[in-house]
């Protein structure tokens, strides 16, 4: 029978009710597909995936799939926010197998794991006749099915990387200016982002961006950063009336978003556009983080502090069915009658028109123009267009409000949690707001109190009081990431410790010797068919390489020659492997580090962390700060604190100037 009922995954629980024999994937499931002689569906997505829904529509809830598939598999659910490694581990299968991956994913298994076919999406004729043929073929010719999935086998084994017993020197930083050279031939120069559909925000490739742009004076770069930045906060990507991205744009405008709203997107975004902030002090960004912070505490904050995980693609329409886009959409008649007299304006501003057109006589909003063009044109000032635009959006925001909203995944990962928390942190580091940081102490007491165990491991996931699921790297990577992050906004020393200790459990529970790299699931931990070293920067950095860059500062900081020798390894096998910078920009982050450029500042001061505030408020991403507001035993900081004095020390390549009282003079140090 269905198990999923069982679960607590908002995407399991929607398949619980369909007529396929559902298991979760655990031991027992696998073990029943051994005993059984059975081949395994695997079948993995996630709650706010749009195609998931489809394919559960069309295949997952029919009499005659559920037959096929309840007579001859045992049939297993996985969503993938829960099960990362589950669903990195086959979907390189599927890559390999059909040169393209995606969700839902669907892999036939034998019964020991081994994958031997599989794909995204099916129509349900397709499904049912590949799922006949393979059991036919498994029935008559088990071999054949056996040699290839040795062989597939083979392949993801392979693809792992190989750590280098030679040691070698580290290329200088100098050599990313050829690799930033071959990168900027794929940008859209129109409207930023790289120019193919669709269209992902990859916050980490802009982070980087930015930064090697400011520390190499190249403004062409700059410029693409800030065009990027301003056309996806101007395009339909972005919920202008309530703030928050949507995952990614299916045209080159930024136009048609894929309409679910995630967490880690949002978490991300927030740290970028405050960077970008910082840099620029555009009033447009300064928007779009309070807009964001306005959603993610309305629609996705949870009372002890934590963070949801998700809006769905699809909400209910007008006709009372699921439909994609259907809660945020607009048609002409509609915004006519909701403006009046304004829609003339309005349209001039979001495009009600064959720019801004969608499909089905809808409009998804988006903005193509500054707003002082307009005013020109209209013979308005820029301040009563500002004013309108405001009294639009407020108004829209609240019919909007009476339609059926999205579906809530609310299950609490630790892993997007701390890309919301450093996000937050960001925001008040730029804008200065202290709400900003009350809200990210919260969280990260929420992680601390209800996802760390008293035994040193952390928990991946939790819902309904529970947490359950050993961590991966990427939540202790991304944690770790955070509290320091925490530590430099407050120079409260508890959470650099934090950040250490965290550290310090990858290196004995997840680092592989040989590999010189850290495994995604721990050593100790659940053997899969393979194991997955995530290397490569995605949608979200690759845990490696975060834990690389939070190794390299804790080096700094400890003095520590260990976490720089293990950071630097990782980076010395990536180098040479480094087929396109948009898979790797959080490396050439850590690459950067190296640079002539790169300092260090300790503040050590009973007042700490208002001076901290002035210095974090600049844009200095080549400076490592730490600080103090008493003695501290932190290698870095030892010695450092004078009582009733303000000290600021600027330092590089371990060599102090003398140590200044003036923030002024501090700053002129520190920038370039």
């Amino acid at each position: 029978m269905n198990e999923l009922n069982k679960e607590t995954s908002p995407y399991l629980l929607q398949h619980a009710n369909n007529p396929i024999y559902w298991k979760a994937w655990n031991e027992s499931a696998l073990a029943k597909a051994q005993r059984e002689n059975k081949l395994i569906v695997v079948s993995v997505g996630y709650s706010a995936c749009h195609w998931c829904h489809v394919m559960e529509h069309e295949s997952f809830e029919d009499e005659e799939v559920a037959t096929v598939m309840n007579k001859s598999y045992i049939s297993i659910k996985v969503d993938r926010e829960e099960r990362p490694d589950v669903d990195a581990i086959y979907m390189k299968a599927v890559q390999l197998m059909t040169r393209q991956g995606g969700w839902p994913m669907n892999v036939v298994l034998l019964p020991d794991g081994r994958p031997v076919w599989g794909g995204t999406y099916f129509k349900k004729e397709n499904w049912i006749a590949s799922l006949q043929q393979l059991q036919e073929m498994y029935t008559t010719d088990p071999n054949k099915m056996e040699e290839y999935a040795e062989k597939l086998h083979q392949g993801l084994v392979i693809m792992n990387p190989i750590g280098n017993e030679n040691e070698t020197a580290l290329s200088e930083p100098e050599n990313i200016k050829p690799i930033v050279e071959k990168w900027a031939k794929s940008f859209d120069d129109e409207y930023g982002g790289y120019a193919r559909a669709p269209k992902f925000m990859m916050p980490n490739n802009y982070l980087f961006l930015q930064r090697y742009g400011y520390q190499t004076k190249n403004d062409s770069l700059l410029n693409f950063v800030d065009l990027t930045l301003t056309r996806m906060a101007w395009g339909g990507l972005f919920d202008t009336l309530d703030g928050g991205f949507s995952r990614y744009s299916v045209d080159l405008r930024w136009h048609v978003p894929h309409f679910e709203k995630m967490l880690y997107d949002n978490g991300q975004l927030m740290s970028l556009y405050a960077q970008a902030y910082k840099h620029t002090k555009n009033s447009l960004y300064k928007e779009v983080l309070e807009k964001t912070h306005r959603f993610i505490n309305k629609e996705l904050t949870t009372s002890n502090g934590a963070f949801y995980s998700a809006l769905d693609a699809d909400s209910i329409n007008e006709k009372g069915k699921l439909e994609e886009g259907a809660f945020y959409v607009w048609r002409k008649e509609e915004l006519q009658k909701l403006l009046g007299d304004d829609f003339t304006l309005f349209s001039e501003v979001f495009n009600i028109n064959d720019f801004g057109f969608w499909e089905h006589d809808t409009f998804v909003l988006i903005q193509n123009k500054p707003l002082e063009g307009i005013a020109l044109t209209a013979n308005i000032t820029l301040e009563t267009l500002q004013q309108k635009k405001q009294e639009w959006e407020k108004h829209l925001y609240s019919i909007r409000e009476k339609r059926e909203k999205p579906r809530l995944d609310d299950k609490i990962l630790t892993s997007w949690n701390a890309l919301m928390l450093k996000g937050y942190i960001d925001c008040y580091t730029a804008l200065g707001n202290q709400e900003y940081l009350d809200i990210a102490l919260k969280n990260a007491l929420f992680i601390i109190n209800n996802m760390w165990h008293e035994d040193g491991h952390l928990w991946r996931t939790y819902k309904n009081g529970e947490a359950k699921i050993d961590a991966f790297l990427e939540d202790y990577a991304l944690t770790a990431d955070a509290f320091l992050a925490l530590y430099q906004a407050t120079m409260e020393e508890q959470w650099l410790l934090y950040a250490k200790q965290l550290t310090d459990y990858c290196l004995e529970n997840f680092y592989d010797d040989k590999q010189q790299f850290f495994s995604f699931n721990a050593i100790t931990g659940e053997k899969l068919i393979a194991p997955h070293f995530e290397t490569e920067d995605n949608v979200i950095a690759a845990s490696n390489s975060v834990l690389g860059n939070v190794l390299y500062t804790l080096s700094i900081l400890f003095n520590n020659s260990y976490y720089e020798k293990v950071a630097l390894q990782m980076l010395n096998n990536i180098i040479p492997n480094l087929d396109y910078p948009s898979g790797y920009s959080n490396w050439l982050n850590l690459w950067l580090n190296l640079s002539t450029e790169n300092k260090e500042l300790a503040i050590c001061s009973t007042n700490a962390t208002e001076a901290a505030k002035n210095i974090n408020s600049e844009y200095l991403p080549n400076v490592i700060i730490a600080g103090c507001g008493k003695e501290s035993r932190v290698p870095f900081l030892t010695n450092r604190f004078i009582e009733n004095e303000t000290t600021f020390y600027v330092c590089k390549n371990k060599t102090c100037n003398l140590p200044s009282s003036s923030i002024t003079e501090t700053l002129e140090q520190l920038k370039l």
